[in-house]
C-alpha cells in the first residue's frame, strides 16, 4: 500500500505501518488530501505491484547506513526513528524500487497477496502526540482468501450499524459538544433513564453485598496527589493544578484517597474489618484529543468504584466475594462471555518486590480457587499494585476491558492508615480496588453495541408507548398513562393525530419493547393491546394483567 502511495503521490513521507489486530494502517505525511474515493486508485495500484510478484528483499544495514539511506530518499519519519534505535543493526526490505525500513518477516512476494481491502482515511498526529504534524492514516485488512474477507467486512458493516455514536444520536440517548469541551459527555434523558436504572441496580446490589455508600468532592489539595504517588506515577494524564487562596488544587483523576481518609477519620478495631466502602465518583483525566472515542475514551467519567479494607488473612476471601459479584452484575447485563487476565508488576512501580508477590499470589490463588480460566498479562499492572481485569465479549465477540480487582500494599503504607489488632497493636490494612463496570459511560457505549440500541425491558428507557388509534381514545390513554406512572413504569404516550402505521414504526424505530395499541375494542373492553418492538403480538390485557406482566419482566430483569 506504502509502494502504491508513492507511486500515485510522490512527495508523500512514510510513517509509521503496523500490523494491527483485525488489519493494518500506514501514517503518510501528503501534500495531497487523501480521500475515500482516492482508495479505489491506491487498490487499483496495489493489484498491479502484486500482479507483478516481485520478490522482498530482505538486507541488514547498519543503523548508520539505514540513515544515510533514508535522508537520500527523504523519508525524515523514517531518520528520526533511526534516530532513537540502540541497535547496532536494522533491516530494510526492498521490493521492485521500494524500500521500506522493517523488522519483518515479510512474505516471499507481493504475488502472495490474495484477498486485501482499503477501508478509511483518517487523521493522527505523528508519534500521537498533538503538538506534533497532523499525517493522514490509511486503514486496511487483508486475509488468505476472498471468503474470508467477504465475511471480515460484514462483520464490520454490523459493527458499523451498532456504533453508538451514530445509536446515540438516532435513539436520542447522548451527545458530545466541543462547545462544552471534548471528551465531556451530556446525557440525554432517554440516556439519563438507562444511567438511572444502572445506578438503582447497583446500588441495590451493594447494599446487599455489605457496602457502605461514601460521596466525595471532585479535587483536593496538590499535597493529596504527592503523597499517594499519583503526582509522581499518573501526572501524564492529570489536569494542570489550580491555585485557591494560595494553595494548589487538583481536580481528582481517583477516588481512592478520599476513601481512605473517611477510613481514617477515626480509629479502626479489627472487629470493623472487612469495611466496603463504594461510590459513583465521577473523576477526570487528560485523555489526548487522538483518542477521544464517543463513550468509549472521555475525559470527565464516572467509576463504580469501590474500596475494601481488610486484613491480610482475609483478602482471599473478599477477592473471592469480588469475583462473584463481578460474574453476578455481567451476567444481569448479559454478559456470560468473558476473558480474565492477572496483570503483574510494570516497569515503573511502588513498594516492595515482597509485598508484590504476596499480592498477586492473593489474586492467583483466588483464580484457581474459583476454578477459572486466565492469561498472565506481564507488565500490565498499575503503580501500586496487580491486578485481575475481566474482559468482556459481546453480541459481535468483540472484546471490552470492564471489570478490575487489585490488591493494593502500597497507599494504606504511604497513607500512613491502620486499625487496632485483638492484641490492640497498630497494623496495616490491606486495601483492595475493584470496578465492576469501570466506568459507566464506557459501560454504557458497550451497551448500545452489545444490544445495538434495543436494550431489554428493564434498562430500555422508554419501556412501553401507548398509541392511540383516533383522537377519541386520547382520555381513557391518559388515565392508563397516569396508572403506570405511579406504578413506577417509564411510558409515554402518542396521541398525535398521526395513522397508526406511522406510530408504530416510530416506536419501533425508537426500539420500544413494548406498544400498546388502544382503540374502540379496547375501550369498551377496558383493556389494551400488546404489541413487542419485533413485531409479535403478546395480546389484550386488562390493565392490572399489564401491571403485572411488566413488574414482573423488570424484576427477573429480562
Amino acid at each position: 500500500m506504502a509502494h502504491a502511495v508513492k507511486e500515485l503521490f510522490p512527495d508523500t513521507k512514510l510513517a509509521i505501518g503496523p500490523a494491527i489486530a483485525d488489519g493494518f494502517y500506514y501514517d503518510l505525511d501528503c501534500t495531497h488530501s487523501i480521500t475515500q474515493e482516492d482508495l479505489a486508485e491506491i487498490e487499483k495500484k496495489m493489484k498491479d505491484i502484486i500482479k507483478a510478484r516481485r520478490p522482498f528483499v530482505r538486507k541488514e544495514l547498519s543503523r548508520g547506513e539505514a540513515v544515510e539511506l533514508f535522508s537520500r530518499l527523504g523519508e525524515t519519519y523514517k531518520v528520526e526513528l533511526l534516530n532513537e534505535i540502540t541497535d547496532d543493526t536494522v533491516t530494510v526490505y526492498e521490493e521492485g524500487d521500494f524500500t521500506d525500513l522493517c523488522r519483518g518477516p515479510h512474505l516471499e512476494s507481493t504475488g502472495k497477496v490474495k484477498a486485501f481491502k482499503l477501508l478509511s482515511v483518517a487523521g493522527a498526529y505523528w508519534r500521537g502526540d498533538e503538538n506534533n504534524k497532523m499525517l493522514q492514516r490509511i486503514y486496511g485488512t487483508a486475509f488468505p482468501s476472498k471468503e474470508e474477507l467477504k465475511k471480515h467486512l460484514d462483520f464490520l458493516e454490523e459493527v458499523k450499524k451498532r456504533d453508538h455514536r451514530r445509536l446515540g444520536k438516532e435513539l436520542d440517548l447522548f451527545s458530545l459538544n466541543d462547545d462544552i469541551g471534548a471528551g465531556l459527555v451530556l446525557w440525554h434523558p432517554r440516556g439519563a433513564a438507562i444511567r438511572r436504572a444502572i445506578e438503582n441496580f447497583w446500588l441495590d446490589e451493594h447494599h446487599k453485598a455489605g457496602y457502605q455508600i461514601l460521596y466525595t468532592p471532585h479535587m483536593a489539595k496538590l499535597d493529596l496527589w504527592k503523597k499517594t504517588g499519583h503526582l509522581d506515577f499518573y501526572k501524564e494524564n492529570m489536569y494542570s493544578p489550580m491555585e485557591i487562596e494560595g494553595l494548589e488544587y487538583e481536580i481528582k483523576p481517583m477516588n481512592c484517597p478520599f476513601h481512605v481518609s473517611i477510613f481514617k477519620s477515626h480509629l479502626r478495631s479489627y472487629r470493623e474489618l472487612p469495611l466496603r466502602f463504594a461510590e459513583l465518583g465521577t473523576v477526570y483525566r487528560y485523555e489526548r484529543s487522538g483518542v477521544l472515542h464517543g463513550l468509549l475514551r472521555v475525559r470527565g467519567f464516572t467509576q463504580d468504584d469501590a474500596h475494601i479494607f481488610c486484613r491480610e488473612d482475609q483478602i482471599e476471601d473478599e477477592v473471592l466475594r469480588v469475583l462473584d459479584f463481578t460474574l453476578f452484575v455481567l451476567k444481569t447485563f448479559g454478559f456470560s462471555d468473558y476473558d480474565i487476565y492477572l496483570s503483574t508488576r510494570p516497569e515503573k512501580y511502588v513498594g516492595t518486590d515482597a509485598a508484590w508477590t504476596k499480592a498477586t499470589g492473593a489474586l492467583e490463588k483466588a483464580l484457581i480457587e474459583k476454578g477459572l480460566k486466565y492469561e498472565v498479562d506481564p507488565g500490565e499492572g498499575v503503580f501500586y499494585g496487580p491486578k485481575i481485569d475481566i474482559k468482556v465479549r459481546d453480541s459481535l465477540g468483540r472484546q471490552w476491558q470492564c471489570s478490575t480487582i487489585q490488591v493494593d500494599f502500597n497507599i494504606p503504607e504511604r497513607l500512613d492508615i491502620s486499625y487496632r489488632g485483638s492484641d490492640s497493636k497498630d497494623l496495616r490494612p490491606i486495601m483492595i480496588h475493584r470496578a465492576l463496570m469501570g466506568s459507566l459511560e464506557r459501560f454504557f457505549g458497550v451497551l448500545i453495541e452489545h444490544y445495538a440500541g434495543a436494550f431489554p425491558f428493564w434498562l430500555s428507557p422508554v419501556q412501553i408507548s401507548l398509541l392511540t388509534i383516533a383522537e377519541r381514545h386520547a382520555e381513557y390513554s391518559r388515565a392508563i398513562l397516569d396508572t403506570l406512572i405511579k406504578e413506577g413504569i417509564r411510558v409515554d404516550l402518542d396521541d398525535d393525530n398521526e395513522k397508526i402505521g406511522y406510530k408504530i414504526r416510530k416506536a419501533t424505530m425508537l426500539k420500544t419493547p413494548y406498544m400498546c395499541i388502544i382503540g374502540d375494542k379496547e375501550m369498551e373492553n377496558n383493556t389494551i393491546n400488546i404489541r413487542k418492538r419485533n413485531g409479535d403480538t403478546v395480546g389484550e390485557m386488562t390493565i392490572d394483567e399489564l401491571i403485572s406482566f411488566l413488574k414482573d419482566e423488570i424484576i427477573n430483569r429480562r
